[in-house]
């Protein structure tokens, strides 16, 4: 019998002491993937024989010159290939931590499957060749991304393999201080998780010395770095400003830098009162408000709440439009009509900053390649920083060609334009939409 169709009945919601809560809408999970659905229509037993895979393994068993085309490290390395290269394909690069990491664990799991079977020169960025014939049709960014994805992965390969010379010589060290015939768990732990040295390498190296390894040792110390990593990943709830939020503040600030409101809510400390008197800090809610609250990497706005006998300066806008600042003069209450006032300087300077993140942008696309992806940012009046993710560094000749691209934009002195328009719209006339961002069916297109 082959299991073509697992069903999970989802009934509860476990809470973190162990309750079990009945869901308001009970639902059935089908475990149906592609492969499994290609299997059963195509009349095979194995995900590996389905069409979408044989073109992949035929290429990897040429490429390592291997005959044996049933060999289990040739399922991995063909199933690897099409994980690594979409993961390339979305921006996601080899690193040492988060999706950059497993990204990094399962290109060097098939390079060392590839090792296996007696590859030795870097063979595995070959494969996106043959994977862009398989499934280019389907997925057309696979094709675009192409040169960038084989260069991310040749330069992994080579790295590894340079991963694997100083992990041999470091276990060649270790093991000629050793005391007794086996390798302890801490060096094993070492340099699998430091320097991505695969154990099955260190137990090969191991038995042709006659020596043991200290597999208990390795997985207790395993399981101590996945308890720091559940630690350092647990999400904890603060209570911060919003807190204190009840309703919306209508924004004003893209028609305006001044107005006025009615104060809604004050905060002082952790409590809710009813006026702010001079010298106190606190948080002041209005009903609208010019006041940008931070987002998307750009600064709240700066600038003054007034009325006639009352000054609060206002040092920075949260989400939720918290006017956090210092009462200068006076006093404000709840109910109270005040002038809204942003700083035009600091402001003016931000919208500069913000529209230089957007050339840089595409500067950078432009030298390095449209796999250059916007990772975050910082917008403030005195300066900007852009993240984005790339597989090696930056030259000097590269940093030139960029910067004075960027610098030959802002001397065309363009004038800067905004509009409203339907998101479908403002795709087609060739705006920017950055991945992982959500947009309103109204978009502000500037």
């Amino acid at each position: 019998y082959v299991e073509i169709w697992n069903l999970v009945f989802m009934q509860f919601d476990r809470g973190a002491d162990g309750t079990l809560t009945p869901l308001p809408k009970p639902s059935v999970d089908t475990g149906m993937g592609l492969e499994r659905f290609a299997a059963v229509m195509q009349g095979v037993h194995s995900n590996y024989q389905i069409d979408l895979f044989r073109h992949l393994i035929h290429a990897a068993a040429e490429i390592l010159g291997v005959d044996d085309r049933q060999s289990p490290s040739l399922n991995v390395v063909a199933d690897h290939i099409r994980a690594a290269s979409f993961l390339i394909g979305e921006g996601v690069l080899p690193s040492n931590e988060g999706r950059g990491y497993v990204l990094r664990r399962i290109i060097r799991r098939a390079i060392r499957h590839g090792h296996k079977l007696g590859g030795r020169e870097t063979f595995f960025y070959r494969l996106v060749e043959p994977l862009v014939e398989e499934m280019g049709h389907a997925y057309p960014g696979l094709v675009t991304a192409r040169a960038a994805v084989e260069r991310a992965l040749k330069q992994e390969e080579e790295r590894f393999n340079e991963t694997l010379e100083q992990g041999l010589k470091i276990l060649d060290d270790d093991i000629a201080t050793l005391h007794g015939d086996t390798i302890p768990g801490a060096t094993i732990f070492k340099l699998y998780d430091t320097y991505g040295f695969p154990v099955d390498l260190m137990r090969d190296v191991a038995m042709e010395r006659n020596l043991k390894l200290d597999m208990e040792g390795f997985g207790r110390e395993m399981e101590a770095q996945r308890e720091r990593a559940r630690a350092a990943s647990t999400f904890k709830a603060t209570v911060g400003f919003d807190a204190f939020i009840v309703g919306p503040t209508k924004f004003t600030g893209h028609e305006a830098t001044k107005g006025t409101a009615v104060v809604q809510k004050i905060g002082v400390g952790d409590q809710l009162v009813e006026n702010i008197k001079i010298g106190q800090e606190g948080v002041i809610y209005l009903d609208r408000s010019p006041f940008y609250a931070e987002s998307g990497g750009q600064v709240g706005d700066q600038g003054w709440l007034k009325t006639a006998a009352a000054t609060f300066n206002v040092l920075d806008t949260q989400k939720g439009h918290a006017h956090i600042g210092k009462l200068e003069s006076g006093q404000i209450c709840v109910g109270e009509r005040v002038t809204c006032e942003v700083d035009r300087a600091k402001r003016n300077a931000t919208a500069y900053n913000h529209s230089a993140t957007h050339l840089l942008h595409a500067a950078l696309k432009k030298v390095l390649g449209t796999h250059v992806q916007q990772k975050g940012s910082l917008v403030e009046p005195a300066r900007l920083r852009f993240d984005f993710a790339h597989f090696e560094p930056l030259t000097a000749a590269q940093l030139q060609e960029i910067e004075c691209l960027v610098n030959d934009e802002i001397r065309a002195n363009d004038l800067v334009e905004t509009e409203l328009m339907a998101i479908d719209d403002a795709l087609k006339s060739g705006a920017v939409a950055l991945f992982g961002e959500k947009y309103d069916a109204q978009v502000r297109v500037v």
